[in-house]
């Protein structure tokens, strides 16, 4: 599993010219899911997140984790996060997990950070959107599991 992650002001998810979700001061994440990942790749991957100090305290240090902050999480699928570009100029897409195992591997992510007590909005597996951000920082991390 792979998934970016942003420290956001805001971000939502707009598809056909319609909000479909919404979160306020928290992290976005871009989910990728390749072939062989399970569930306790999803697991290990939602802890290091809800739990990863990427917030200022009181002195301007990273030092809250999402918890601490109270903040939102809005998960994104995104197929082309497994892409390969290391030959030619066209992505491979080889390593990436079938849609049927990755959409199941997406719930269950998304449930997991769910039983965190984070409030968890989302994408729409698989369909074509427009994801919008301000991105507080910026910071931005690569995590892979």
């Amino acid at each position: 599993m792979k998934a970016i992650i942003q420290r956001v002001n805001s971000a939502s998810v707009t598809i056909d010219s319609k909000l479909y979700s919404k979160i306020g001061v928290g992290i976005l994440v871009l989910l990728g899911v390749e072939k062989g990942d399970t569930q306790e790749n999803a697991e290990k991957l939602a802890k290091k997140i809800v739990t990863l100090r990427i917030f200022e305290d009181e002195n301007k240090k990273m030092n809250k984790s999402l918890m601490d902050v109270n903040g939102e999480m809005l998960i994104v699928s995104q197929f082309t996060l497994c892409g390969d570009c290391k030959k030619g100029t066209r992505p491979s897409f080889d390593k990436s997990a079938p849609p049927e195992i990755a959409e199941e591997l997406y719930e269950k992510f998304i449930k997991i950070v769910e039983a965190y007590n984070i409030p968890v909005k989302t994408g729409k597996f698989r369909a074509m959107m427009d994801v919008e951000l301000i991105n507080n920082g910026p910071v931005t991390f690569i995590i892979e599991k």
